[in-house]
C-alpha cells in the first residue's frame, strides 16, 4: 500500500529556504533542529496555516466575514492536507492538579461532554437514573395508578434524629393535616413530636386522591405542590399497599428514590472541593512539620536557641508564653530540651492553654498566671498554608 503523506513543496515562510518535505500521516512526527532553524515556521506558519485556511474556505461567505481573511502561506504546493488543530504553545504555572488535558484545555470540553451526554446510574442499585417534568410525572401516575386511590407525599426528613416539634407546627400552618412518620400516616396534633434519640423519616401528605381522567387538574396541582415541598421529589403510595414509587424533577433512582442534581461541568472539575480528600484537599500529598527541623539538637536548652524557628531568647510575647509554660510544668528554660517533661513539649509543639496559681516566695503572695500558646508546629503550618493560599490566588 502506498504510504499516505503530507507533501510540502517550496516552503519559504520566514527563514525557510525553499524546502521540500514529506511527512507521514497518522503517525506521531517530531520536528527537531537548532533554535531559529524554522521548526515553528514549518509546523505552524506553513502546514497549520494552510490547513486552517482551506477549512475556513469551506464556510459560507456570510460566516467567513466574521472570521476574517487568512493569507496563504509562502509555499508552492501542499498535498494530503486535512483540517488541522493546533495546541497553543504557552508557559504554564506548575500545579499538582495539572494534566495534559487541563493544560491544553481539552479537559474543559470533556467536562462539558460528560455533563451533557453522560448517563447517570444509581450508586445504590446500579439502575439508570431518570428525571421527569411535572407533566410527565402526571402522565406516569395516570398510566400506573388508573382508577386507584393514592397518597401523594413530599419527603421532608430522611433518616435524621430529632423530635421535629417545630417542623410539625410549620406543616400545620401551611394547611396540611396529615404526615407519614416512619412508614405510618397519622394526623398532625398540637404539640406533636417524636423521639429525639431515634432516626426518623417524615413525609407530608399533600393529597389523597383517586386517579381519574376527571381529576387531572387536581392531580397536577397536587404534584406541583408536592415537588415544591419535597425539594423536587415526591412519593406515591397506593391505598392498602406499602410499596413506594418515587418521582423527581432531578435525576433519580426509580427504586430507592435517591435524587441527584443534574450534572454540571463543575462536577467533573479537578478543582472542585466536592468529594476531595479532607486531608490532602485532593492534591495527593501532605506537608508535615518535621520535629528534627524544629529541634535539631535536643541537648540544647530553649535559652540556647534549641527551638530553631524562634532562636535565642527575645523580649517578646512568644518567650513570655514559654516562660509561663515552664512555670506550669516546673522546668527551666535553661534545661536541655530532652529533659523537658513530655506534657510540656506537647504544649510547646502543638499548643495549649491553662490558668494556674504561682506562689512568689520573695513577696509571699500568690498570683494567677496563664498562657494561650498556638504551638510551634501549628504556627509553621499556618504560615505555610497562608503562603500557599496567596500563591493560588495569584495563579
Amino acid at each position: 500500500m502506498k504510504e499516505e503523506l503530507i507533501e510540502v513543496y517550496g516552503a519559504r515562510e520566514h527563514n525557510l529556504k525553499n524546502i521540500d518535505v514529506n511527512i507521514p500521516r497518522n503517525q506521531l512526527v517530531v520536528i527537531t533542529g537548532l533554535s531559529g532553524s524554522g521548526k515553528s515556521s514549518l509546523a505552524f506558519d506553513t502546514i497549520y496555516a494552510e490547513g486552517q485556511r482551506r477549512y475556513i474556505e469551506t464556510f459560507s461567505a456570510y460566516a467567513r466575514q466574521f472570521l476574517g481573511g487568512l493569507e496563504r502561506p509562502d509555499v508552492d504546493k501542499i498535498e494530503g492536507l486535512s483540517p488541522v488543530i493546533a495546541i497553543e504553545q504557552k508557559t504554564t504555572s506548575k500545579s499538582p492538579r495539572s494534566t495534559v488535558g487541563t493544560i491544553t484545555e481539552i479537559y474543559d470540553f470533556l467536562r462539558l461532554l460528560y455533563a451533557r451526554v453522560g448517563t447517570a446510574y444509581s450508586m445504590a442499585t446500579g439502575e439508570k437514573m431518570v428525571s421527569y417534568s411535572d407533566e410527565q410525572i402526571v402522565e406516569q401516575i395516570i398510566s400506573s395508578f388508573a382508577a386507584k386511590k393514592i397518597n401523594i407525599l413530599a419527603p421532608l426528613v430522611r433518616s435524621r434524629k430529632g423530635h421535629y416539634r417545630e417542623l410539625f407546627e410549620q406543616i400545620a400552618k401551611k394547611g396540611f393535616v396529615k404526615v407519614r412518620t416512619d412508614g405510618e400516616i397519622v394526623d398532625i396534633t398540637k404539640g406533636m413530636k417524636l423521639d429525639r434519640y431515634k432516626t426518623h423519616d417524615i413525609e407530608v401528605v399533600v393529597d389523597r386522591i383517586k386517579v381519574d381522567v376527571n381529576n387531572t387538574k387536581r392531580l397536577s396541582q397536587s404534584v406541583t405542590t408536592a415537588l415544591d415541598q419535597g425539594d423536587k421529589v415526591l412519593m406515591i403510595i397506593e391505598e392498602g399497599n406499602k410499596d413506594v414509587r418515587y418521582f423527581s424533577r432531578n435525576l433519580m433512582c426509580p427504586s430507592t428514590g435517591i435524587s441527584y442534581p443534574t450534572p454540571e461541568p463543575n462536577n467533573f472539575s479537578f478543582n472542585s472541593p466536592k468529594g476531595a480528600c479532607p486531608t490532602c484537599n485532593g492534591l495527593g500529598e501532605v506537608h508535615e512539620v518535621l520535629l528534627e527541623r524544629i529541634i535539631p539538637d535536643p541537648k540544647l536548652s530553649i535559652n540556647q536557641g534549641g527551638i530553631e524557628p524562634h532562636g535565642k531568647p527575645k523580649n517578646n510575647w512568644v518567650f513570655k508564653q514559654l516562660s509561663n509554660i515552664a512555670l506550669h510544668f516546673e522546668f527551666s528554660l535553661d534545661d536541655p530540651i530532652e529533659k523537658i517533661p513530655s506534657e510540656a513539649m506537647q504544649v510547646i509543639l502543638n499548643g495549649g492553654k491553662a490558668s494556674f496559681q504561682v506562689f512568689e516566695k520573695a513577696a509571699k503572695v500568690s498570683k494567677r498566671v496563664s498562657y494561650d500558646f498556638e504551638g510551634v508546629a501549628n504556627f509553621i503550618e499556618g504560615v505555610y498554608n497562608q503562603k500557599e493560599s496567596s500563591i493560588s490566588l495569584k495563579r
